[in-house]
This record gives structure tokens, sequence and C-alpha cells, in this order.
């Protein structure tokens, strides 16, 4: 599994984070039991490998991160995103948002334009071509208004 699988699945994770239920242990114990995890390479490519340890702690440091910055990153994504309240912006594009913003923020060995790049290339799975625009603009706002280049 590439690290870009492990990022989709993190990003199907910080999805499920706002509509699921479970609490997050229980939701990263249902998606990673193994059986369960074999059916859901029907729906995405992404799970087509079980992950390693690393990929495994990669997938859950970002859905913890973003479950535990929640309320920040969506602060982020309403200060870029001019005019537009997280609520009215689709989930998917929130989810990816919300990853890529949690990788730059908290995960330096990530180069941001790499978060960037992932971000804008899952979307475009996901997404219409606006909204992918969109993403990439919000993200491009976002490192260009918070990260300090001086240091």
């Amino acid at each position: 599994m590439l690290r870009t699988a492990a990022r989709e699945i993190a990003v199907h994770i910080s999805f499920e984070i706002g509509v699921n239920p479970l609490k997050l242990d229980e939701l990263l114990d249902t998606i990673f039991e193994k059986e369960y995890y074999k059916t859901l390479k029907e729906e995405a490519p992404a799970y087509t490998d079980y992950p390693n340890q690393k990929q495994m702690d990669y997938i859950k440091s970002l859905a913890l991160g973003v479950s535990g910055h929640l309320a920040e990153l969506d602060t982020y994504i309403q200060k870029y995103a001019k005019n537009w309240h997280v609520g009215r912006i689709s989930r998917v594009a929130v989810a990816i948002m919300r990853v890529a913003m949690y990788e730059i923020l908290y995960m330096p060995d990530i180069p941001p334009a790499a978060s960037v790049n992932e971000a804008v290339e899952l979307s475009k799975k996901y997404e219409e071509a606006d909204t992918t625009a969109f993403i990439n603009g919000i993200l491009g706002s976002f490192i260009r208004g918070e990260l300090s280049f001086d240091k």
C-alpha cells in the first residue's frame, strides 16, 4: 500500500467522523477488522492491501489528529473559503482539506506541496473539477496565510 492509498483511507475516516455515531476508536476497530476490511475493496481500490504497521500508524495518526483538531481545521477552512460556510461545502471536500491541513500543520516530515498535491489528486476522484479548483485555492491560501517561510 502506498502512502496515497493510506491518505485516501484517512480521508474516508475523516468523512466518517462527522457522520458515523461510533466513537473514533470503535470506528477504527471496525474498519481495520480484517474480514470487514476485505469487503471495503469493493467500494474503493485503496482498500485492496491491508496496511502494514507503519501505514496503520500513519492512518491512525491522521484520523486521531483530524478528530482532535476538528474545530481548528474547520476554522481554517472557514477563514480561507471566502464567502462560504463550512456547512455548505461538500463533506468529502471538507474531509480532504482537513487531512491536508492537518498534515501541513502537524506532520513536518511531509512537504506542504505534497499534501496539497495529494489532496487535489484525491479530490479529482470524488469531486467535480470546480470543487477540485476550490480545494486547491483554499489550501494554497492556507499555506500562504499560515506558514512562515522566514524560519
